[in-house]
């Protein structure tokens, strides 16, 4: 490998390994602001306007890491976003989202490999979701 391309590809990846360093996932916020914070809260902690309205509690989305061991369940959040799992709180899979996170396919490789067919703007918000974690 030539010492440019060997530069350029530490360089690389030093920047998406330092936060302070890795570029927010701006698209992804976007998206979940507009069709997730009404219940979720603009921060993600559970609080957003609708939540008091809900019987059920609306979790916090900084802390799906931590409720699940400490590591992040990526295709278990992309099967919700994208409505293969239901949700209680949903009436069943993002009924009222549905055509927000439908259309645009991409084929994507989950953290352990495993292939998923899904659309851009749920993979959007599922980096935005995992990048907030505490």
């Amino acid at each position: 490998m030539r010492p440019a391309v060997c530069l350029l590809a530490l360089f690389l990846g030093l920047v998406a390994g330092h936060p302070a360093l890795a570029q927010e996932n701006a698209t992804g916020r976007e998206i979940y602001v507009g069709a997730c914070a009404g219940c979720h809260g603009e921060e993600a902690t559970g609080t957003g306007p609708m939540s008091e309205l809900l019987t059920i509690p609306v979790p916090d989305l900084t802390r799906i890491s931590e409720r699940e061991g400490g590591s992040f369940p990526w295709l278990k959040v992309v099967h919700l976003v994208d409505g293969r799992s239901g949700l209680r709180g949903h009436g069943g899979p993002m009924p009222i989202f549905g055509a927000v996170f439908a259309g645009d396919p991409v084929a994507a490789d989950g953290p352990e490999g495993t292939p998923v067919i899904t659309s851009r703007r749920v993979l959007e918000v599922v980096d935005y979701l995992m990048s907030i974690q505490r």
